[in-house]
């Protein structure tokens, strides 16, 4: 499980189709400090780690490996070496709960449909899949790339929200552009109310 508390910008070193797609991403984890079958999510997606290993400037490595189904499911598709990617260690007992639980099994892919500046912060609107949108509400909480964040204001199937400039100094939402592809999880407590619903 997670927080939606991205806690460092990783890097793809390398990408690697070997049956399921084999990623490396630079972090500032010391791999000294990440078991082999560790979770991390990675803008999102919980992924085990495989393989760790030292790297230079004080930024280690690890690699994970990546089901077709989750590729699918994702932007995944879309990544290449260099990419920026958010990333999040796994809640352990005791941690701060800082944004909203997590699971980090993506439901579907968001796309960005407009951007506001309004002030020194970002208001931005994404349009979700029709399916997932019935779980979207105002004032409720979405993780988007593995960032929980609050929900402004829902219109059918696109909804907004304001990122405020430390949002987007420690995450990768400094560089967010129109017709970006943004992996979306909504709410698991909304996801049950709705499923309870269908009993009524």
């Amino acid at each position: 499980m997670f927080t939606g508390i991205v806690t460092d910008i990783g890097e793809i070193l390398e990408l690697e189709q070997r049956g399921d797609l084999r990623a490396r991403i630079a972090s500032s984890y010391p791999a000294a400090g990440i078991d082999i079958g560790a979770s991390i999510a990675c803008e999102g997606v919980c992924l085990t780690v495989v393989e760790k290993g030292p790297g230079a400037a004080g930024r280690d490595w690890f690699d994970v490996e990546i089901s077709a189904e989750s590729v699918s499911i994702t932007n995944l598709a879309s990544w290449k070496a260099g990419k920026k990617l958010n990333l999040e260690r796994a809640l352990k007992v005791g941690d701060e709960l800082g944004g909203h639980i997590v699971s980090g099994h993506v439901d579907g892919v968001a796309e960005v449909v407009a951007m506001t500046p309004e002030g020194d912060s970002l208001r931005v609107t994404f349009r979700a899949p029709e399916a997932l949108a019935k779980f979207i509400a105002q004032k409720g909480s979405v993780a988007l790339n593995g960032t929980s964040l609050t929900v402004n204001e829902v219109s059918g199937c696109d909804f907004g929200v304001n990122f405020i400039p430390h949002t987007q100094k420690v995450t990768t939402w400094g560089g967010v552009a129109l017709g970006d592809k943004i992996n979306l999880e909504v709410d698991t407590m909304a996801r049950y109310v709705a499923r309870l619903r269908e009993w009524d």
